[in-house]
């Protein structure tokens, strides 16, 4: 097996699982080459569309998998594995009422994006926000599955083009057709933009936190326990967040 640098990576993907095989295809290509690099997975949660297929790759292949979900969507999730039993697979799922701020206290090491609707894509600019304004340097990789994402990839060239977006956070986007380039980008991935904060300053002055205190290193130990926890059966744990 590959080693990787990262030891889990977020994916971003759809509940639907698209009219065309190829983005079906190309989601169990990504959870299998996320195994061969001995990468465990964080995604939504859910256990249909995409985020089904990824995760199941990942489980199978003996990779970890944890999934993030908003406590209000999980009642639908419980009637979807009673309809399909077989989607509920060996992970372990959180209930958060906020779900991005939780994906990242996971600390994951990079952010993926598959194919998907308006919420897969207001993850993705989300994200790519957060690193402009310097609240993680993680790199975004976007998988543009048949050139899907080419509409989006054009309009951030329009806007660097007419001074909305600066040209060094273009790179804060990484692209590519397949898993395999992807992730190796992903891998080589160095940022070269300039934040508009330092790392999470705002985030803490805004919440109160001392200045010494490292939300990240916090993130890391919320996933540390998770993992110490977590058996082989499905799992479901709750947490609160502030915001």
């Amino acid at each position: 097996m590959r080693e990787s640098r990262f030891k889990r990576i977020c994916v971003f993907c759809g509940s639907s699982q698209g009219k065309k095989s190829s983005y079906q295809d190309a989601a169990i290509q990504l959870g299998k080459e996320l195994v061969s690099r001995n990468i465990d997975l964080v995604y939504g949660g859910g256990s249909i569309g995409l985020m089904g297929l990824v995760s199941q790759a990942v489980h199978d292949g003996g990779r970890h998998v944890i999934g993030v979900i908003p406590k209000t969507l999980m009642p639908r999730e419980i009637i979807l594995w009673l309809l399909q039993p077989s989607s509920l697979h060996k992970c372990t799922i959180l209930l958060f009422k906020y779900r991005l701020v939780l994906l990242f206290s996971v600390a994951c090491a990079s952010l993926l994006q598959l194919t998907g609707g308006y919420g897969t894509l207001e993850e993705l600019l989300e994200v790519i926000t957060w690193a402009q304004l310097g609240i993680h340097d993680k790199p975004v990789g976007l998988l543009n599955v048949d050139g899907y994402y080419n509409s989006l990839l054009s309009f951030v060239d329009k806007a660097v083009e007419e001074g909305f977006i600066n040209p060094k956070a273009r790179h804060i986007i990484v692209s590519a057709p397949t898993p395999t380039e992807l992730v190796k980008q992903l891998e080589e991935y160095v940022p070269c933009h300039e934040s508009v904060a330092s790392k999470l300053s705002w985030q803490m002055e805004e919440r109160g936190y001392p200045q010494d205190y490292d939300i990240s290193s916090s993130g890391a130990r919320i996933w540390e326990n998770i993992s110490m926890r977590t058996t082989h059966k499905a799992s479901v744990k709750q947490f609160s967040t502030s915001s």
